[in-house]
C-alpha cells in the first residue's frame, strides 16, 4: 500500500478525489489537509470531515490549512466557484456534520511531520492552489527535496479555464505554484491536457441513484449539480471533467497517463498570469523536476472510477 495525503479545497470532484482514494485498496490515506479555492477553508474541511464520516472513515484525521493566497491578505469565493459547486461545495448534496472537529495542528506542520516519517512511501496529492504546499517549503527545505508530489492544476498544452492560459487552481495562487514548481524534486502534474479527457455524464450517475443507499445518493446528487454547470460553461465537452479523481487515480497507477519530463516555471505578473511555461533557465539541465500528463486511458480510468466509487457507495446504508 501507498501511503497518501489529499490537499483538498472540498468541492465537487474533490470529493470524488477523496472517495477514490477510500476505495482504493492500494492506498493508505493517512490524512487529509484543508486548502481554499473552491469553496473557504472551514467549509472544505467541513465537507472533509463529512465525507470521511458517511464513508465510516473517522480514522482519518483532516487539518485546516492556509486561508488565503501567499500574495493576498483574504479570500472570498469567487461567483462562479459558487455556482459549478454550489454554496455548501458539494452541489447542496445534503450531508450532516461531523461528529469530530478538525485536528488541532496545523496543515503545514503534519506535511512536513509526514515527509520526514515517510519519505518515499508518501504520495501528496494537492487538487486546490498550492498555497499550503508552498508554506511547508517554506517553512522547511527538506520537504521539497523529499516530496512526492501528484498535483492537479495547470494547462501546459491547451487553453486555460479562468483565462486563455491560466488553470484555476494556478490561478489562485500563481506564486505558490511557481514555487512548487522551482523548487520541488518530483512533481507530476495532472492538468486540463488530461483531465478534460475525462468525462462523466448523467448515465453513469443514474448508477448511484439506483444503489438507493445515502452513499449513492450524495454521490449522485453531488455529480449531478457539477455535470448541470458543465452544460451552461462547456457545453461541447458533453459531460463534467474529473480533475481531481484522476489525480489520485495516477497515484494509484502512473500507467494510466504517460507524462513530459519537463522543468517549469509560473508566470506571476501581467496578462499572461497564471500560466505554466517551461522554465528558460533550467531548460537543459538535464535532471527534469516536473512530469506533465500528457496522455491518458480514458477509458480505463472511467472503468476504475466507477467501479471503485460504485462499490464504496453501495455499502453505505440504505436511504431512509
Amino acid at each position: 500500500m501507498k501511503k497518501v495525503i489529499l490537499d483538498l479545497d472540498t468541492g465537487i470532484d474533490d470529493a470524488l478525489a477523496l472517495a477514490y482514494a477510500l476505495a482504493s485498496p492500494e492506498l493508505e490515506l493517512i490524512g487529509v489537509t484543508g486548502t481554499y479555492g473552491n469553496v473557504l477553508v472551514d467549509t472544505g474541511v467541513r465537507n472533509a470531515l463529512a465525507i470521511l464520516e458517511l464513508f465510516d472513515r473517522t480514522d482519518v484525521p483532516v487539518y485546516a490549512g492556509v486561508t488565503h493566497a501567499s500574495t493576498k491578505d483574504s479570500f472570498e469565493v469567487l461567483p462562479v466557484s459558487e455556482f459549478i459547486h454550489g454554496k455548501n461545495g458539494v452541489g447542496e448534496a445534503v450531508i450532516p456534520d461531523a461528529r469530530r472537529q478538525v485536528e488541532d495542528s496545523s496543515a503545514v506542520d503534519f506535511l512536513i511531520e509526514s515527509v520526514r516519517e515517510h519519505g518515499d512511501d508518501l504520495i501528496i496529492v494537492p487538487t486546490g492552489p498550492s498555497t499550503t504546499i508552498a508554506a511547508a517549503i517554506e517553512q522547511d527545505r527538506s520537504f521539497a527535496e523529499n516530496a512526492r508530489i501528484i498535483m492537479m492544476g495547470g494547462a501546459l498544452t491547451v487553453p486555460g479555464n479562468v483565462s486563455p492560459v491560466a488553470e484555476a487552481n494556478v490561478n489562485q495562487d500563481p506564486a505558490a505554484s511557481d514555487t512548487l514548481f522551482r523548487t520541488a524534486k518530483d512533481v507530476t502534474m495532472i492538468g486540463l491536457d488530461v483531465t478534460l479527457q475525462t468525462l462523466l455524464t448523467y448515465e453513469e450517475t443514474k448508477t448511484w441513484h439506483d444503489l438507493g443507499t445515502v452513499g449513492g445518493d450524495f454521490l449522485g446528487v453531488a455529480t449531478d449539480y457539477y455535470i448541470k454547470s458543465y452544460e451552461t460553461n462547456s457545453p461541447h465537452l458533453g459531460g463534467c471533467g474529473l480533475h481531481d479523481p484522476l489525480a489520485v487515480a495516477v497515484a494509484v497507477d502512473p500507467t494510466l497517463v504517460e507524462t513530459l519530463d519537463i522543468n517549469l516555471k509560473v508566470e506571476t505578473e501581467g496578462e499572461l498570469h497564471g500560466r505554466v511555461i517551461a522554465d528558460e533557465t533550467r531548460i537543459n539541465d538535464p535532471v527534469k523536476t516536473a512530469h506533465v500528463a500528457v496522455t491518458v486511458d480514458v477509458e480505463r480510468f472511467l472503468e476504475e472510477f466507477m467501479t471503485r466509487l460504485t462499490g464504496l457507495a453501495k455499502n453505505t446504508a440504505a436511504r431512509a
